[in-house]
């Protein structure tokens, strides 16, 4: 349901705009002209008057909110996208008449559309909630300013929430400037995202797979996997399929290895006696059947992301070049990121986006855990990826960085300082046009501050010991 509601500008009796004031506890609730949005906890920079926001509000902004609209007279119009179908209004100009429209469907849409055109509506905000504003943002996106805002940027207060509120409390946290929009990428991106997405949960799936193909074959007590590498390489395939097609010999089946299987006869012929019945020969089969599919799928997707990426080639290449960075995982980086890094000011402001930074955490003059936000977990699961690769990449500046950290800090975390750095390198590759400039694993060896503090700590060693250090001095 979307509703529009009257609202008058917010303003001070002494000075006809907007300021951030939110009043005292004991003050009491200011009504809807007396001051600005009440209670508003998170966005107000600074108390008191001093605190004048500089920014101009729309003179018409529309709200929009599940399966039907309601839309009253006023300057601003607020905005809410809810939770099922898509939404449809009218507008009688005038105040205090209503006009509904109901079926919101895709034709409603279109009327949506041409309404707000018809209003001169300058600004549409709406509220994430899962995939549900997306045919509404995507079709308005082409004719107006579409703002979608975090839910936690705009929650209400317990106990006071219902739709109708709610638009109206978008409305107000948007007139003020209050709220900004998140990042919704261009239609190029969306697509490539949605391609690398799905591509990622059906590695997954696979992953899944070859989990309940392992646990069939130990059920069968066939010990394959902990003589060859993988679960499913060439050589334990066709023993598979030549224990689905009916021989149970061992010596038969390991005679299938190939490669460098075959230096490991005497414990495939071991592992490969057990008790493989028709019952497991069918769940193997289905098995592997499903992984056969999945592999089919996962080749059209590589297909079509690369016809998708063919015009961010160049930001490719460039990504490819970072330690750990395979093809795949660049084309999620770019997905996720939308390679445009104007989007993101600094560095950090890309990496707090990620949810690879570390997070503020201080109160009355103390600091408390500063966990990392959640941020994008598609991007976060590439990321993790590339420094779990990179770990086991010698001869690096992040396979050193890594090792210098993971001894006081440990394994994950220095996992989630690997990612950061990673961050970090694609934000200035992206802005520069340059390729990775790897600093070598002798980097902070050679730093002067790490230069000093060794000759400080080898020197307190040799007085431990004894010996006269009086003639040595530090750099």
């Amino acid at each position: 349901m979307v509703r529009v509601y009257p609202f008058e500008d917010v303003c001070l009796p002494e000075r006809r705009e907007w300021t951030g004031y939110r009043p005292r506890a004991s003050d009491s609730r200011p009504s809807t002209g007396d001051g600005p949005p009440w209670p508003y906890r998170s966005r107000v920079l600074e108390h008191g008057r001093r605190a004048v926001q500089q920014w101009t509000p729309p003179t018409f902004a529309c709200g929009v909110h599940a399966r039907h609209l309601d839309v009253r007279h006023g300057p601003v119009r607020p905005s809410r996208y809810g939770h099922t179908t898509s939404p449809a209004c009218s507008l009688n100009r005038t105040p205090g008449s209503v006009e509904t429209l109901h079926r919101s469907r895709g034709g409603s849409l279109l009327l949506l559309s041409d309404w707000l055109a018809e209003q001169d509506v300058q600004l549409v905000v709406m509220e994430a909630t899962a995939d549900y504003w997306k045919p509404v943002f995507y079709l308005l996106e082409e004719r107006f300013e579409v703002w979608l805002v975090d839910a936690r940027d705009i929650k209400r207060v317990p106990g006071r929430k219902t739709d109708v509120s709610d638009a109206r409390w978008i409305a107000q946290v948007a007139q003020h400037g209050l709220v900004s929009p998140s990042f919704v990428p261009p239609p190029l991106i969306r697509r490539l995202r949605d391609l690398t997405r799905q591509r990622t949960s059906l590695v997954r799936e696979r992953s899944r797979a070859l989990n309940r193909l392992e646990k069939v074959l130990e059920d069968a007590g066939i010990k394959t996997s902990l003589v060859l590498t993988k679960t499913l390489s060439m050589s334990s395939r066709a023993m598979f399929e030549a224990l689905i097609a009916g021989e149970r010999d061992p010596v038969v089946l390991a005679d299938l290895a190939v490669g460098k299987a075959r230096s490991k006869m005497t414990d495939l012929r071991e592992a490969l006696t057990g008790r493989f019945e028709d019952h497991h020969a069918f769940l193997t089969s289905q098995a592997l059947a499903h992984i056969d599919a999945i592999d089919t799928q996962i080749a059209a997707f590589d297909q079509r992301i690369d016809a998708e990426t063919a015009p961010l080639r160049r930001h490719r290449d460039l990504l490819v070049t970072i330690p750990g960075v395979s093809t795949r995982l660049a084309q999620v980086l770019i997905a996720e990121t939308g390679a445009d890094m104007t989007r993101f000011s600094t560095a950090a402001a890309l990496a707090s986006w990620s949810g690879v930074a570390p997070g503020n955490n201080q109160s009355a003059g103390r600091s408390y855990s500063g966990a990392t936000t959640h941020g994008n977990v598609w991007l976060k699961g590439a990321l993790g990826d590339a420094a779990a690769a990179e770990a086991h990449t010698k001869g690096t500046y992040l396979n050193a960085h890594y090792r210098r950290l993971i001894r006081r800090m440990g394994k994950k975390r220095a996992l989630v300082a690997v990612m950061h750095k990673i961050v970090i390198a694609t934000w200035h590759m992206l802005t520069n046009d340059t390729d990775y400039q790897d600093l070598g694993p002798s980097h902070w060896q050679q730093h002067p501050h790490q230069v000093k503090r060794r000759q400080q700590r080898l020197i307190a060693e040799l007085n431990a010991l004894g010996i006269d250090t009086s003639g040595l001095a530090t750099a």
